[in-house]
């Protein structure tokens, strides 16, 4: 499934492909690859066309250190959408590739038949947030990915997660060996520069989904619940048992809420 790539500013950007009917790419988050939507992709390539991306400097997409912004990994994403010669496609980020989904809704919203963030957000980094991606750089800098991904990793579950799923919580931190300094200070920096996108959600004229962990620390429920009533067509889903990994702290719900809003928004468009 992993032997499709396309060249993006000089560098090759890889990404999987599978199932058969409408598009459908899903981007995966901050020091995580494809194999976050791992399950996903499986229920999802019964009733549709699967693409999934490894951000450049994740998984097998090498870092492209030309690149410095979200906008440049929507490039590579629009990228892909070329290559395959999609005119329609729907598009989930998690995370970081929420960030990624809103900046390709505004550079090529005539692409997009429904967008759906996952545990994320329009507005810009706070101050704080700044000063906490800031201190992780220096953390990264002076201990590596690895040790930071390891001890900011089960910060995205909730305790509960991970007292019942410690395999979970550690196969993720282990992937995490994979990730090299520069790329992850590449996505905090790309991160921290990013503008608000609250516009891309008043004026989309498509459906968007969004899916809020009611305990999530990483992005806040009560600063993103706002956002829901800014769409015209708007999907909201609250996981009332998951911080910011829904597709493994609620992944049956998950996965059943994807497939539903993919289904609805095809009869939508049509």
């Amino acid at each position: 499934m992993f032997r499709n790539e396309v060249l993006f500013k000089g560098q090759p950007v890889f990404y999987g492909k599978t199932g058969e009917g409408p598009a459908v790419i899903l981007v995966h988050g901050f020091g995580e690859d494809h194999h976050i939507w791992k399950e996903t992709i499986q229920r999802l390539s019964k009733n549709f066309t699967v693409l999934f991306p490894d951000v450049p400097g994740s998984g097998h997409s090498p870092l492209n250190p030309s690149l410095s912004s979200i906008d440049d990994y929507a490039g590579a994403i629009h990228e892909i959408v070329a290559h395959e010669k999609i005119t329609a496609l729907s598009m989930v980020g998690h995370s970081m590739g929420g960030y990624i989904t809103l900046a390709f809704a505004e550079q090529y919203p005539d692409k997009l038949t429904g967008f759906g963030l996952f545990h994320s957000t329009a507005l810009a980094d706070s101050q704080e947030k700044v000063e906490a991606r800031r201190k992780g750089i220096r953390f990264i800098e002076n201990n590596g990915a690895a040790a930071f991904l390891k001890q900011s990793t089960p910060n995205l579950f909730t305790p509960e997660f991970c007292e019942r799923h410690p395999e979970t919580v550690q196969q993720i931190m282990d992937h995490g060996k994979t990730f090299t300094d520069a790329a992850l200070i590449q996505y905090y920096e790309s991160m921290i520069a990013r503008p608000e996108r609250t516009e891309v959600l008043k004026n989309a004229t498509v459906p968007v989904l969004f899916i809020l962990g009611k305990q999530d620390q990483a992005v806040s429920f009560a600063d993103t619940l706002p956002q829901t009533y800014l769409p015209a067509v708007a999907y909201l889903e609250i996981l009332e048992s998951s911080a910011h990994m829904g597709m493994f702290e609620e992944k049956e719900k998950s996965m059943a809420i994807l497939e539903k809003f993919l289904r609805e928004i095809a009869v939508y468009k049509e």
